[in-house]
């Protein structure tokens, strides 16, 4: 499965050269990138703090600053999460291969 993001926010699989809308997986995804979307996202993933972030490949006190609200993720990590948002398994399958 080939996922891109499109400017506008929105996720879509390529298919035979054709862009086909992809479905939210849960139910509700966090609107935003603030402490408790990036904490509900990892919580929803069933995953520690160590394990989110191994899988992202940042340290864990990146993690942590996020979702204390010390830092706010930027560029690629933002958007890397919310495509994780739309499709987790997919991401975290894609990560696991790089």
């Amino acid at each position: 499965m080939r996922l891109r993001l499109k400017a506008d926010g929105r996720i879509v699989e390529l298919r035979d050269g054709q862009e086909c809308p992809v479905q939210p997986a849960i139910q509700n995804p966090p609107s935003d990138t603030s402490s408790l979307a990036v904490r509900d996202l990892r919580r929803r993933a069933c995953l520690t703090q160590m394990e989110f972030a191994a899988k992202l490949g940042v340290p864990v006190e990146t993690i942590r600053n996020w979702e204390q609200g010390k830092r706010a993720p930027r560029g690629p990590a933002r958007a890397l999460l919310a495509v994780i948002a739309h499709a987790p398994d997919t991401v975290f399958q894609a990560l696991a291969k790089a």
